[in-house]
């Protein structure tokens, strides 16, 4: 039997039996949707395990990088995928309803984040042909502090995994009344088992289908929700009159006077840097600039995917709005109790079936391609950043293979476990992406373009990031505010402390560089081996 056949129909036989499952538990379930879904995720995984023949020599560069050599095209598509996640339109469609279009910052943060990337940091990154974005925070800071700064980015890709899993359990049971748990699980085993058959080919080629079904979806759903609300001009004048100057893009010049906004201006500042320098120093980012083809397509692609990111939010923004202004009563349906809710609530009561299930699909697409890309950059790194030269700095290619794939399955799993037990993994999320952009950015600029940056530099540059961060709390961990912050409002610190912790690290580390540098002298980055 086709050794690719083989595990489609075990994946076909476990869907199966799920359904024979939902059926006797007495789900209410949405058969036609799980049928649609059943043959969505059937064509993905094919498509995935065949990918393994792009990468025949299958390689530690092929699992990893493609062999560096996906073309542009596939390039573009598999960045946009990777940052156009569930939590992104999810999200997105939440902020919009809940706080108001000012406080939707991913999009355009994202995009100008993608921008910035490929404009100062993709061309290098490609050139000295580095396989992870620790590489050259290893060679110019040593194999213990990249190990270090693996937390921060480990933990990230993690947490991101679990909320967008989360995000995905979430739409399944409200559209098709499949519990949460069956949702997450049959998605994670199959992101997961593709990933590990086939490595980057895999997601890569698995993220061009899920992209257009993302865009063809969410766009599908527009019009027939549109009209519950009277059309685009009717929902627009509605959402202005109720959000104010919330409905506008950006806060007034002068926000910090403005009632709606007050102290809370500089928070929206504080955040819209995070999105834009903090979105930079993901290894899912720097995996598809490294498996480019070359420089150029190394930085084009990231241009494309930043205009794809802000193409992609703009149905998600939309059905945001229209959740917010339709009058649930009218359409017979209880209004959401969470506005996280208000996407899935949309596709399924203000649409007919079929379109729902097409728009599920998209939300299916985007966590899928988010998830695979995560878990195999988060491997990446465990076994070339940490594994390999810490505890084997001998091992065999052929073994080292072995550990990515298992790290695979190891990080998959955690991630999911998160899903299904963390209710707070969405603040964790964002507590991560507080670690990329206070801990990891500066550390990262300062090793690409700081020749005389060294290891006791970026150690203090760490601890200073780390301490002024904390210093405002955080109630996730349940770490009291110990820094007398300004603009204690609400039970939140407004002032812009993130930002101003991320500058004192990189100032920190090119200070205490230059001061130590007859002790410790700089360390050049060298063009590695394929």
């Amino acid at each position: 039997m086709n050794k690719n056949i083989f595990p489609l129909l075990i994946l076909i036989a476990v869907l199966s039996i799920t359904a024979v499952y939902l059926h006797f538990s007495g789900a209410d379930v949405f058969w036609g949707g799980y049928f649609a879904m059943m043959f969505f995720y059937s064509i993905i995984f094919y498509i995935g395990i065949r990918a393994r023949k792009k990468s025949e020599s299958n390689t530690v560069s092929d699992i990893m990088l493609a062999g560096r050599g996906l073309p542009l095209f596939v390039a573009i598509f598999t960045m946009s995928a990777t940052w156009v996640g569930g939590g992104f339109i999810n999200g997105s469609a939440e902020y919009t309803a809940s706080y108001g279009l000012a406080w939707v910052q991913a999009p355009w943060g994202y995009a100008l984040s993608l921008i910035i990337g490929g404009l100062f940091f993709a061309k290098k990154m490609r050139r000295y042909k580095f396989k992870t974005m620790l590489d050259p925070l290893e060679q110019r800071f040593g194999k213990k502090i990249a190990a270090l700064l693996f937390i921060p980015a480990l933990t990230g890709e993690i947490f991101w995994s679990a909320a967008i899993l989360t995000a995905l359990g979430t739409t399944f049971a409200t559209v098709l009344g499949v519990n949460f748990t069956t949702a997450i699980i049959l998605s994670a085993i199959i992101a997961i088992t593709y990933t590990a058959i086939g490595g980057l080919w895999s997601v890569a080629l698995t993220d061009i289908i899920q992209m257009f079904l993302l865009l063809a979806g969410l766009f599908l759903v527009l019009p027939y929700a549109l009209e519950f609300v009277g059309g685009f001009d009717v929902m627009w004048a509605a959402y202005q009159e109720k959000k104010g100057s919330l409905a506008h893009i950006f806060p007034p010049i002068d926000g910090w006077r403005h009632p709606d906004w007050g102290n809370y201006y500089w928070q929206w500042w504080d955040y819209a840097f995070l999105l834009i320098f903090g979105g930079i120093p993901w290894q899912v980012y720097f995996q598809r600039v490294l498996s480019a083809k070359n420089e150029k397509t190394a930085q084009y692609l990231s241009f494309f995917a930043g205009f794809i990111c802000i193409l992609a939010a703009i149905p998600a923004i939309l059905i945001g709005m229209i959740g917010d202004v339709v009058d649930w009563n009218l359409v017979g349906v209880t209004p959401p109790e969470d506005a996280a809710l208000i996407l899935p609530y949309v596709i399924r009561h203000l649409t007919n079936p079929i379109v729902a299930t097409i728009g599920l699909g998209a939300i299916a697409a985007a966590v899928m391609s988010s998830v695979d890309s995560s878990i195999l950059s988060a491997s990446s790194m465990a076994s070339w950043n940490v594994y390999r030269p810490l505890l084997n700095p001998k091992i065999e290619p052929e073994k080292l293979k072995k550990v990515i794939k298992s790290c695979i399955w190891i990080i998959g799993i955690a991630a999911t476990i998160l899903a299904l037990k963390i209710k707070s993994v969405y603040a964790l999320w964002f507590l991560c992406s507080d670690f990329v952009y206070c801990i990891l950015f500066p550390q990262l600029v300062c090793a690409l373009f700081d020749k005389k940056a060294n290891k006791y530099g970026a150690f203090a540059g760490l601890i200073v990031s780390f301490f002024f961060r904390f210093g405002g709390g955080e109630s996730t961990l349940n770490i009291p505010q110990f820094l007398p912050y300004p603009m204690f409002e609400d039970g939140m610190i407004l002032f812009p402390f993130r930002t101003m912790s991320m500058l004192l690290g990189l100032v920190t580390i090119i200070v205490v560089s230059r001061l130590t540098q007859g002790k410790c002298p700089a360390t050049e980055l060298v063009v590695c081996e394929d």
